[in-house]
């Protein structure tokens, strides 16, 4: 791999962007690609949109497909009980966790020890660390003030999760700020809420 290709690539993934990087095994070419790329070759193109979607590297005939896609990530909004009892099968699971909640009360080192844990408004931390499409949100507080904000974020960065906790009612609420603030009716039903699976579950750790 040549200098600049390289820099490229790097400079990608430090981002947290995917990329293929693809080399033609008869003529060494190499040609990189970033997610969302549209070249006019369409087979090549749908090639492309497969293996962003898969993760998986392998050869086409004489081009080998090279992907680099981000580590998964959840971001979980609220320190609060049930995301004590998510990290652990979550970290199992290889994503790297982070905790926001600027409630210092909640969001303190003792709960939630061994974790990225920020004790601060969400906003600030993903001014910083922004949302992306290998991002997993689950807003917990059930406070619009540190909730919706990042929800909102969530949407636009097309994170592959959306979740958030909350009844009936405060869902529809919550629906009716974002519609307000500009997420589309389409955009919310990818959104899991109440959140979780449907398991009779009586506490926090279920």
């Amino acid at each position: 791999m040549n200098v600049a290709l390289l820099k490229s690539l790097n400079a990608l993934r430090a981002r947290r962007q995917a990329a293929i990087l693809t080399t033609d095994v008869k003529t060494g070419a190499q040609q990189l690609f970033e997610r969302g790329a549209a070249p006019q070759d369409g087979a090549l193109r749908e090639e492309l949109a497969a293996r962003f979607l898969s993760g998986k590297s392998g050869a086409v005939d004489d081009v080998f497909f090279a992907v680099y896609l981000p580590p998964p990530r959840l971001v979980i909004i609220g320190a609060v009980h049930i995301s004590q009892h998510m990290i652990g099968p979550a970290q199992a699971a290889g994503f790297d966790v982070t905790v926001i909640d600027p409630r210092t009360a909640f969001a303190s080192e003792d709960r939630f020890p061994g974790v990225a844990l920020h004790a601060e408004w969400p906003d600030e931390i993903l001014r910083d660390q922004p949302l992306d499409a290998y991002t997993a949100l689950a807003a917990l507080t059930h406070d619009p003030k540190i909730d919706d904000g990042p929800l909102k974020a969530a949407f636009e960065a097309e994170c592959f999760y959306i979740g958030a906790l909350g009844s009936r009612k405060t869902h529809a609420q919550r629906v009716a700020r974002l519609v307000e603030a500009g997420v589309s009716e389409e955009a919310l039903s990818r959104m899991d809420a109440p959140i979780g699976l449907d398991i009779g579950a009586a506490s926090p750790a279920e």
